[in-house]
């Protein structure tokens, strides 16, 4: 959700023997915002983070709501705060009321004043804000199964597609299938529980599109990297892990989630995908890796459950599953706090060591540089780095920080492999 996570906590910083999961994440919200985490499970009806993490799951018991309205409502509240004083609905007097943004339609404040003295703070990104409000629910279709909508197959070679113009241009006039979820009965359904009027078509179809570019820059991204590495998918079956998996790529995914693939490499030797996480959620792909290479001309998504370089020694070493030809990191995150650093560590020095191809992405550009360093500490060889074409077109919000402008999923990435050639790690000195 956020490029930045603020500085945890004292009482929910990981220790030395921890390793960073959601969960400090979600807490770093009340830095922010005193108390935000306590009242998004106060208006989900939950007592505990455990009990949000089995919702989150799939696993939670009891947890329903009567109506569509009461789901979207429920889900609103959750951004109800105070922009400028950060004040939360208990904390209001009596008789006072959050008024949200008549622009945005996202932001809220509990007086007159307060949205006087943040509005020059909030005005640089109310229009973008706007966006972000419209995507929230609409990325509710990606539940129902209207999102994502069928793509073309390739008429170029994956050289010739290098960023979104170019596959765009292979997928013809999309009209007829963005109108099929226009007045689908699942986008009605939508407009006539949620609080706020429709947005006109024009914007819903702009929406549909950024959902869309979010769920494909994962696979396009996976296929930049396959392309910079020159790994050939017609000379042998090839195996991809996405180290660091969250709850966020695997909640709700399906088994042809990376079908593109096939599109991209028609014909090709055969593709596994393992997401490996401590935040991997249950479903459909949590199934063992396999041992031997999976049928040609297909995608094969498996998941694994716990930090990488435990995989690596539980999994990979026995001989369970394949050594990777390629591992892909979206939004590790390990610049943003000690507790992070702490849980990647192993995992990249055993990336370092074994000289596993790696492609790693990044919301912003300062994320970027902060990475770009650490992995230079580490002694990492950096073989690229910069500008994703394939970055998401989906604005995501800061949510205890609203006015922080949105970032946007995999806009940066990095490419590594190996350790750092000796002659580039010394000191420069007065002769070289």
């Amino acid at each position: 959700m956020a490029s930045e996570i603020p500085a945890l906590p004292q009482s929910y910083a990981p220790g030395n023997d921890s390793v960073f999961s959601d969960r400090s994440g979600f807490y770093s919200m009340d830095t922010n915002v005193p108390g935000l985490s306590k009242l998004i499970l106060n208006k989900l009806n939950m007592k505990d983070y455990g009990e949000y993490r089995a919702a989150v799951e799939g696993k939670a018991q009891g947890i329903t709501f009567r109506n569509y309205k009461e789901l979207f409502q429920k889900m609103e509240e959750t951004f109800k705060f105070c922009t400028s004083c950060n004040k939360l609905p208990e904390h209001l007097t009596e008789g006072q009321t959050l008024k949200r943004c008549v622009k945005c339609l996202n932001v809220y404040y509990c007086t007159k004043d307060c949205q006087k003295k943040d509005w020059p703070q909030h005005k640089k990104v109310c229009k973008m804000l706007r966006l972000v409000a419209i995507d929230r629910l609409v990325e509710w279709l990606m539940f129902t199964g209207d999102l994502p909508f069928s793509t073309e197959k390739w008429s170029k070679s994956v050289a010739e597609v290098k960023n979104w113009e170019d596959w765009l241009a292979m997928q013809g006039d999309q009209t007829s299938c963005l109108d099929a979820i226009l007045s689908g009965a699942n986008m009605t359904a939508l407009w006539k529980n949620v609080s706020r009027p429709r947005p006109d078509d024009s914007d819903l179809r702009q929406s549909l599109w950024r959902i869309q570019s979010e769920f494909l820059s994962r696979v396009l991204t996976v296929g930049m990297g396959i392309r910079h590495f020159s790994l050939d998918p017609y000379a042998k079956p090839l195996t991809i892990h996405l180290a660091g998996a969250s709850h966020n790529e695997t909640m709700g995914a399906r088994v042809t989630d990376y079908d593109e693939l096939n599109k991209m490499s028609p014909g090709h030797q055969g593709i596994e995908i393992v997401m490996v996480g401590p935040e991997v959620v249950d479903g459909p792909i949590m199934r063992p890796p396999l041992r031997a290479f999976g049928p040609k001309h297909r995608v094969y998504i498996s998941a694994h459950k716990g930090l990488y370089h435990q995989f690596w020694e539980d999994v990979v070493e026995t001989e369970e599953g394949a050594r990777p030809d390629l591992v892909v990191g979206f939004h590790p995150g390990f610049h943003a706090n000690q507790g992070l650093i702490e849980g990647w560590l192993p995992t990249l020095l055993l990336l370092r060591d074994y000289n596993i191809p790696c492609l790693f992405t990044m919301y912003s550009e300062m994320e970027l540089k902060c990475s770009l360093q650490i992995l230079l500490e580490l002694e990492v060889h950096i073989r690229d780095s910069g500008p994703n074409p394939f970055t998401s077109q989906k604005p995501e919000q800061v949510q205890s920080c609203p006015n922080k402008t949105p970032v946007y999923c995999n806009s940066h990435y990095i490419f590594f492999q190996g350790i750092l050639p000796q002659e580039d790690a010394e000191e420069p000195g007065p002769n070289n």
